[in-house]
């Protein structure tokens, strides 16, 4: 793509061939702004009128660094889940910096530490603090679980299986994190406010995995439940194909911080930054009413 790009697109987007950093493309084409897609795949880039591409892998300082010139503030988006994840997303916050990005807008997870019972919200902790260590400003996004994945966690017989015990969790739309995303990437009075600040991103009722499974049913007139797992038996059960180790231990974690309260979060993030009510349940399958159609009536 060339070292040089032209200044005039301050705001740089990761993840815009993705679901979350696509939305968030989309929503800023609309208003009309100016923006630069950085994106792996130059061919899979996104057109839009404003719009400029260019081309770079996370892991790359320096193909990142140019991708980055001229940009002020830079939407990063967190990489696929791998086992060396940490230090995918400090080549790029590396990059960015060297590149003069004065502001980073990171989309993290909900109760992200290095201690969280979730072990990728552990990567998302530690990529906090090394942008924090940069002294570039910065904005963290932490949304709970997408409600847009809920459906795949209800297996073909309409059951909900994992060792969430009777935790809680309050699903979160992925419509509703682009378009936080978006106030404050553009919204100038949001933008000064969140500022070396960090929001939790949530749904508007926390629920149990037997409670969401009873909601599902009802909604959808399918035979939905949920199914206590012990953390041995949910292992073995996913450890049937071929994803890794960590892969394996990351989504049965996923559960174990559900039953720990760790995502027992309800937040206003979405109402005060967004100005709408957070979607429900409810409302995402009013958007997606074939969301079920794996499970039987």
């Amino acid at each position: 793509m060339g070292d040089d790009h032209t200044t005039n697109h301050t705001i740089g987007v990761t993840g815009s061939t993705g679901a979350l950093g696509g939305r968030v493309a989309a929503r800023i084409a609309r208003l009309g702004l100016s923006q630069r897609l950085i994106v792996r795949d130059i061919n899979r880039a996104p057109e839009y009128p404003g719009s400029s591409a260019a081309m770079a892998a996370y892991e790359d300082t320096a193909a990142f660094e140019r991708a980055c010139r001229g940009v002020d503030t830079l939407f990063l988006v967190s990489a696929t889940e791998s086992e060396d994840r940490v230090d995918v997303h400090l080549s790029a916050v590396d990059g960015a910096v060297k590149a003069g990005v004065s502001r980073i807008v990171y989309l993290s997870f909900l109760r992200a530490g290095p201690a969280s019972t979730f072990t990728f919200a552990r990567t998302h902790f530690f990529t906090e603090a090394h942008i924090r260590s940069t002294g570039v400003r910065y904005t963290f996004l932490r949304p709970s679980l997408y409600l847009d994945l809920l459906p795949h966690w209800v297996d073909g017989s309409g059951a909900l299986r994992g060792p969430a015990g009777e935790g809680r969790v309050a699903w979160v739309s992925r419509d509703d994190v682009a378009d936080v995303a978006t106030a404050v990437l553009t919204d100038p009075g949001v933008r000064l406010n969140s500022e070396n600040a960090t929001y939790d991103v949530t749904g508007p009722e926390a629920l149990s995995l037997s409670a969401t499974a009873e909601r599902l049913g009802t909604l959808t007139g399918r035979t939905v439940r949920y199914v206590p797992q012990s953390r041995e038996e949910a292992l073995e059960a996913r450890r049937g194909g071929d994803a890794p180790e960590w892969a394996v231990e990351g989504w049965v974690s996923s559960y174990e911080a559900i039953a720990a309260g760790e995502l027992d979060v309800v937040a206003p993030t979405v109402a005060d930054l967004a100005g709408h009510p957070a979607q429900s349940i409810e409302g995402f399958l009013r958007r997606h009413p074939s969301a079920l159609a794996h499970v039987p009536v």
